[in-house]
């Protein structure tokens, strides 16, 4: 995995995905490439837009990200995409949904996201719940659950909280199973690795 070592602002664009910034053409989402190839997008359904956001997510996996992808859409329409790059970017802001709504911000000229929809493969955390409500987005898709930190229902519900001045109509559960698989599936392997890298070191100084 490449290292980049300059440092960028909490929760800016992602250097790896400016060029959606760059172009206000469609599909704004890439320039010149879309997560998948993009029939008549005003047919698209929640499970369409998950199945786009999984192969986001495969971008995060790539570059040994936790796998999570996001995608805004406005009128059924790519808006912008967002992948973890934290690890990455050495910026524990640069998830998924943040990234996806500050691209969707340089892209509309707006922060709020009026009558968007942000399709995600994992529920959002706390951090990135609050920026959806600041982001004044209207409706939030996400595949699974997160049982530990889940801001959308799960854990806590930042989303729907009615002290907040702006609530999100949440759908819950579109592809859950093979969101939550994804992302276990990632952690097993790590845990592979991590284990045989220990195993490695160990045999290593034994031979000393």
């Amino acid at each position: 995995m490449a290292e980049n070592n300059v440092p960028i602002a909490p929760c800016s664009v992602s250097r790896a995905q400016s060029s959606i910034v760059n172009s206000p053409t469609v599909p704004k989402s890439q320039k010149g490439e879309n997560a998948l190839p993009l029939k008549n997008t005003a047919d698209y359904n929640d499970q369409d837009w998950m199945q786009y956001a999984l192969v986001l997510a495969d971008k995060a996996e790539a570059v040994g990200e936790i796998p999570v992808g996001a995608v805004l859409v406005k009128s059924n329409e790519v808006i912008a995409e967002g992948w973890n790059l934290s690890i990455l970017e050495h910026n524990a802001c640069a998830h998924a949904e943040i990234i996806a709504i500050t691209n969707a911000g340089k892209v509309l000229e707006n922060y709020r996201l009026i009558d968007c929809t942000l399709y995600v493969t994992l529920e959002p955390c706390p951090m990135c719940a609050g920026a959806l409500v600041h982001a004044r987005i209207k409706r939030l898709v996400y595949g699974a659950g997160d049982y530990k930190t889940g801001a959308a229902g799960s854990v806590f519900d930042l989303v729907r909280n009615e002290h907040l001045n702006h609530q999100i109509e949440v759908t819950s559960g579109i592809y859950a199973e093979q969101c939550a698989t994804k992302i276990s599936d990632f952690f097993r392997r790590r845990r592979k690795e991590k284990k045989a890298l220990k195993q490695a070191n160990k045999g290593d100084k034994d031979n000393v």
